[in-house]
Parts: C-alpha cells; structure tokens; sequence
C-alpha cells in the first residue's frame, strides 16, 4: 500500500473530489478512483469523502493507493518504434492511428498490447489496462511518448505531468493565419452535449495554456509549433479550433473543408489530423538529469506539406 497527500489549491476550487484525483492521479480512470473513494481509501479532514464532495482551497486530501494489478491485456506483436529505454524508462514513437490503452472499442491493436510485446518489464501503477502509461496522445496524433518500466519510475514521472516539469511541444498545420507568440488560455471540460468533444464553455472545466511559439504561413494555412503548459484532453485541437485556426483534418473541431484551394488540395489526402508530438523534455526519474527527444514529422504530414507551394521557402515568423 502507498500513501499520498495533496493540498488543494485555489485552481482546484469547487472542483469534484473523484475530478481532482483523476488530475493528480492520471494512470487511474474516474470509476477506478469513485471505487477508491467508495471503500473509504479516500479522506478529507473533517469532511465526508464522496465522489462529487466540491473541494476548497487548502483542503487535504490523502489517498491510500492499492498495491499495483497485473496487467490482463495481451501481448500483440505490432511494429513498435522504440527511440530509448533503460531499466526504468522507454521512450517511443507512436504512430498515428494507434490507441494508447484498451477501452471499449479497443481491445486489440493499441500500445499497451504492442509494449506487453516489445518490452518485459512495464510499471503496474496504471492498473490492469494501463501497464507503464504515464501520458496519453490521441488516437489521431503521432509521435514522443515515454513509459515507465517500474512503479518508482512511474510516480516520479507522473509527479513531473502533474507540476509541469515536462516540456511538450508539437507540430500542427492549421487553417488561416496564425502569428507566433499567440497564447490561448481558456479553461477545457467534457462537452455536455457531445461527450467525444472538449469545449471551453464547459460547466466543470479545468485551466489550460497554449502557446503558438512558431509560424510558418503558406497558402491559406499555418505549420505552427505549439507548445502546451497543460496536458487536457484534445487541449491544442480545442484551443486552436475555438480561436478560429483548427487543424488541418481534424474532422471532429471543424477542420475538415469541401472545398479547398487547388494549390493545396493535398490537404485532402489527410486521414487525421495534422498533428504530431515533435518533442519532449523531462527529468529522469532516477538519475535525476534531463533528457530531451525530438521526433520527426512522419511520412503521411510530411507529403503534405511537400505538396503546398511555399513550403522549401525560408520565410518564417
């Protein structure tokens, strides 16, 4: 059994007490956590620990977490990408069209079952379906990822998520004109009304930050580089589409057009969204140095791109 402690802060106001440690606690899923909650594993001084308790700032909350699970999902030999790994840590490179973890719909084919392949030692932290994940990408969205190969490694890694210790930037090709140095900071939540979408105007939503740190304007769209302070479900695809620029065939925020410019009518080939997880920078979580990974835009974003007028040129901002 492992104890830990957290102390609410004022961007945690108001918010539910299985939310909060959903937050705090990524590698578990909501209901695992409401049953954490449910059996007494969950206190709050001098308050009744339940599901939807509202918490205030400088409230404490202590979590007893159940000793890890053995994994049930099941090895698949799936080509796998491995761009680093030692005794604690592996970093990959996920391709697009591949879903992190079994879930409804998915029970084969993701990249838990391909690491249960590729790897003989993973974190148990993330319970029965989540083997070694610390972070997630979208179905949709290529590249850096890394996972823990044992528990130590996996607490101190999700610690670094939870306090922004962890620097992630990506690649997105978006509609219109977007200029560098544009910062987006709108609160995201689960959609109420179409519970696949995030929005800003959620009732329940959480803080997050955007940057657009470079641009480069070709015709009628923006390759942008974007760096994220938070990690939200579809944070970028949401922040982008709600300033007006979403990416480039992401049929879920308004990215997919009918009717497109011929000269970059190669937008069209787009079987997701144009979105790729370029780099990432953490600190390892034994030996205490900093490591960075950079990946490069894979093949379908690259052809893309190589189709546009524009795209050999310089030019910059």
């Amino acid at each position: 059994m492992e104890t830990r402690d957290f102390e609410i802060t004022e961007e945690h106001e108001g918010l539910r007490l299985d939310r909060f440690l959903v937050s705090v606690l990524g590698d578990y899923s909501r209901s695992q956590l409401q049953k954490l909650i449910e059996s007494g594993a969950v206190t709050v001084p001098n308050r009744t620990a339940r599901p939807n308790l509202a918490l205030h700032a400088r409230d404490r909350v202590q979590v007893t977490l159940p000793e890890a699970a053995p994994t049930t999902a099941v090895a698949e030999e799936l080509p796998l990408e491995i761009l680093y790994q030692d005794a604690d840590i592996a970093v990959l490179n996920k391709p697009a069209g591949m879903v992190v973890h079994p879930a409804a719909g998915h029970t084969s084919g993701t990249l838990v079952n391909a690491l249960l392949h590729h790897l003989t030692d993973l974190s148990g932290v993330g319970g029965e379906l989540r083997p070694g994940i610390v972070h997630r990408l979208d179905r949709g969205t290529s590249g850096v990822m890394v996972v823990a190969k044992n528990d130590a490694a996996h607490q101190e890694l999700s610690r670094q998520f939870h306090d922004r210790e962890v620097e992630k930037e990506y690649i997105a090709l978006v509609w219109g004109v977007v200029q560098a140095g544009r910062r987006i900071e709108t609160a995201i939540g689960r959609d109420s009304t179409n519970r696949q979408k995030m929005t800003s105007r959620a009732r329940r939503a959480r803080n997050a930050v955007t940057r657009i740190t470079r641009a480069k304007h070709l015709a009628g769209v923006t390759l942008c580089q974007v760096a994220i302070h938070t990690g939200r479900t579809h944070q970028i695809r949401v922040h982008l589409s709600e300033i007006g620029h979403p990416i480039v065939g992401d049929s879920l925020y308004g990215g997919v057009h009918r009717r497109v410019a011929g000269d970059i009518r190669a937008v069209q080939r787009l079987q997701r969204p144009f979105l790729h997880a370029a780099r990432l920078a953490f600190t390892h979580p034994r030996e205490g140095h900093r490591l960075e990974f950079v990946t490069p835009l894979p093949a379908d974003l690259l052809e893309v791109l190589e189709a546009i007028p524009g795209w050999g040129e310089e030019e910059e901002s």
